[in-house]
């Protein structure tokens, strides 16, 4: 009983300490005016909120969701075959293979971009939604494969041996043996996959520096108005949060 209580207050302590700096991000977000050593805003206001959510940065929100949630579906669709040859250690050497698929992790995304843009100049791809989707690939693929290979292994394949012996068909073992047994594994890298591509900003700037996305909008204003900036934070975090529900949701109910 002890013990569940102190439990209990060690994670509401560690739940504020999350959740105070964005208390600070809601009250700049709607603060005209905040000088110290006032404790709170002179004045209050929507300003920054209006800016946010209107113009430019509308547009920026929308095109970075679309970048992020088609790069996560097809980081997933790409990356599932590969995590499943590196999880049950089908190739003779399967450091070598590992080793170059995390080398665009080594190399910075904004000089990642840049090679890139070279070649995508060439394909009319610069400035697209698809170049963008492209760019981001090379750094988000890599996280879902990662996470993704721990799925499969011994369990796995065991599942599936069992469910062709009962005179299952291929498609649905995998509709009702192999995905349920790699679900929670597979949101997570979902999740992490969403989360690289919705706050890529390096390969965006080099490679769709001509068209919107919501880091790049955002980073500016962090030194010219604090207030806007606080306001495209709080956006920014929005459909992360979103993301973290639906993935822990997708992790716990069967599919």
């Amino acid at each position: 009983m002890v013990e569940t209580r102190v439990q209990r207050v060690l994670g509401g302590l560690l739940a504020t300490a999350f959740a105070l700096p964005l208390l600070v991000l809601v009250v700049r977000a709607f603060a005209d005016r905040w000088r110290a050593p006032a404790l709170l805003p002179q004045d209050w206001g929507m300003r920054g909120i209006e800016l946010a959510f209107s113009g430019q940065a509308a547009e920026a929100f929308w095109t970075s969701l679309l970048v992020a949630v088609v790069t996560t579906a097809v980081a997933l669709v790409l990356g599932w075959p590969a995590a499943r040859v590196l999880g049950e250690r089908r190739l003779k050497r399967p450091a070598i293979a590992f080793l170059l698929l995390a080398m665009p992790l080594l190399v910075p995304p904004y000089a990642t971009g840049a090679g890139l843009t070279e070649w995508f100049l060439r394909l009319g791809l610069v400035d697209t939604v698809s170049g963008i989707v492209l760019a981001h690939l090379v750094g988000v693929l890599p996280y879902v494969v990662v996470v993704l290979l721990s799925a499969f292994g011994p369990e796995v394949t065991a599942l599936e041996e069992m469910g062709r012996a009962s005179g299952l068909a291929p498609l649905q073992r995998w509709r009702w043996v192999t995905l349920p047994a790699v679900a929670p594994t597979l949101a997570a890298a979902a999740f992490l996959g969403f989360l690289v591509s919705w706050s890529q900003y390096g390969s965006s700037l080099a490679v769709g520096g001509g068209r919107p996305m919501l880091p790049v909008v955002m980073l500016p204003f962090v030194r010219s108005d604090p207030q806007v900036a606080a306001a495209l934070a709080l956006l920014f975090l929005a459909p992360a949060i979103a993301a973290l529900a639906l993935t822990a949701r997708a992790a716990r109910s069967p599919l």
